[in-house]
């Protein structure tokens, strides 16, 4: 179990109180992280983790947006702690959705949203992550950077999937930026390896919201896509998180790990 025991270490996480990101935020709490969740919205922070007093899970002001704002944010949680052991890039942005009518604006919107942020978030933090001794939480690490990519990097949407439902379709900027994502996470994993900082990547599969699942229809053609049979509920994704900020991932780097319940096997 030790393995597993982030008791000690200091982990940030962009995008920590959507759908997603409070399932991750909770399973890496419960195995004994402190958990900084950087974002723009206390008051949304502050609703989503209102149950979860009894887990160290906080806020720090930070836009994966602003350079500057994302620097203040990771020295903001050095002064507080002591120390940052790792990073989980997990927010994005973007405007736009139909495939042959995005503008120019609106697409380096979206490359910036999912792959200009992770690479700024994983530039400022590196000085935090340096500055640790190797082993400094457990294990032999210095550090440990998770990027979010997803399995529409890896594959073409599955159009039939969207015909009934064209407003839920995944526009073209997003898959480009989440393959951005999979190619900077072993670009990263391979510069920063002698440094004993890993870097890794897990992709997501359908993992719809509620409110997205409230479309029965929708939902119904996503599963019966997975050879899981089922649509992906958060908390499946939690433990893929755990283990890749754990000691026993110490010694995998640049490892994109997909979580998809089968989807892109076929």
């Amino acid at each position: 179990m030790s393995l597993f025991d982030l008791s000690g270490r200091v982990l940030a996480l962009t995008g920590g109180y959507g759908h997603l990101g409070r399932a991750i935020a909770r399973g890496l709490a419960q195995h004994g992280a402190r958990v900084v969740v950087v974002g723009r919205n206390e008051a949304a922070f502050a609703a989503a983790f209102e149950a979860d007093s009894n887990l160290s899970i906080e806020f720090e002001t930070g836009d994966v947006a602003d350079t500057a704002s994302v620097k203040a944010a990771f020295q903001a949680i050095h002064r507080r702690h002591g120390a940052l052991h790792g990073l989980i890039n997990n927010a994005f942005y973007s405007k736009g959705q139909q495939p042959d009518a995005l503008t120019d604006a609106e697409f380096a919107f979206g490359l910036d949203g999912s792959l200009g942020s992770t690479y700024r978030c994983i530039r400022e933090v590196l000085p935090h992550l340096r500055a640790n001794p190797t082993g400094a939480a457990g294990g032999t690490s210095r550090g440990k950077i998770i990027n979010v990519a997803s399995m529409y990097g890896l594959v073409a949407p599955d159009f039939a999937a969207y015909a009934d439902a064209p407003q839920m379709l995944n526009p073209p900027h997003y898959g480009a930026a989440k393959a951005g994502v999979v190619q900077l996470t072993k670009y990263f994993a391979a510069w920063l390896g002698p440094e004993q900082i890993q870097v890794n990547c897990v992709s997501p599969g359908a993992f719809p919201s509620p409110t997205v699942q409230q479309n029965v229809d929708f939902a119904d053609e996503l599963r019966r896509r997975i050879p899981a049979g089922r649509l992906g509920q958060p908390n499946d994704l939690a433990g893929a998180f755990v283990f890749l900020a754990s000691a026993a991932a110490d010694f995998v780097t640049g490892h994109n790990l997909v979580v998809d319940g089968g989807w892109t096997i076929r």
